[in-house]
């Protein structure tokens, strides 16, 4: 017996649905590499037609760029909140190292090297990694600033030393993505914290109480 209620699709607004096609690239790029992101491939995702994700993204560099762009920028919302101002700088520092020293923020380490071996080639993606290493940077000296006027820090430049924290940061991500490290000793995933400790003046163990 057919049913009454006609059977009403419902449309998504244009925004609805460019959200829907960049949160799909984000995650194909994070589980399989930003270069697995095609009009077709984000299309069989979405069981869509790949017309519909040209209409959006007629370029695909463009989609790439924007699909790292969300996921870098999430990730940075996730570690390091911008507006925490229920807690202290060092306490923020704690719970920025130890959800980035864990294996879960591995697939986002993995995607930062793989956007800047691309942008090598894709200067639309080379200017997005570069708008996300300036957003992690700034949010980080945001952090570490406030630490040293309330006393919690000890650094005479907070910029240079936020800097000198992500390299270490991203070392750390190209080691536990090397394909032959095995199983890496505790101690390695504590270095970028170990090195704030002593960047910013603070006692050993002071950032890695979390663990």
């Amino acid at each position: 017996m057919p049913s009454s209620v006609p059977n009403k699709r419902i449309r998504k607004s244009p925004g609805e649905r460019r959200a829907e096609i960049v949160a799909a690239a984000a995650f194909v790029g994070l589980t399989e590499g930003l270069e697995c992101i095609t009009l077709r491939r984000i299309a069989d995702e979405l069981a869509v037609r790949p017309g519909l994700i040209s209409h959006y993204f007629p370029a695909v560099d463009d989609l790439v760029a924007e699909a790292y762009g969300t996921a870098a920028g999430s990730e940075l919302d996730d570690l390091l909140p911008a507006d925490a101002a229920d807690t202290t700088p060092t306490l923020r520092l704690a719970r920025f190292f130890a959800l980035a020293g864990g294996g879960s923020y591995d697939d986002i380490s993995r995607l930062w090297l793989n956007a800047r071996h691309l942008s090598r080639y894709r200067p639309t993606l080379r200017d997005r990694v570069a708008v996300q290493e300036a957003a992690w940077r700034d949010r980080l000296e945001g952090v570490i600033r406030e630490g040293v006027e309330r006393g919690e820090f000890r650094t005479d430049d907070p910029m240079l030393t936020a800097i000198r924290i992500l390299v270490v940061l991203d070392g750390l991500g190209m080691l536990v993505n090397s394909a032959d490290t095995g199983e890496d000793p505790p101690e390695i995933r504590l270095m970028p914290a170990m090195t704030a400790e002593r960047e910013l003046g603070l006692p050993p163990g002071a950032l890695t109480f979390l663990d």
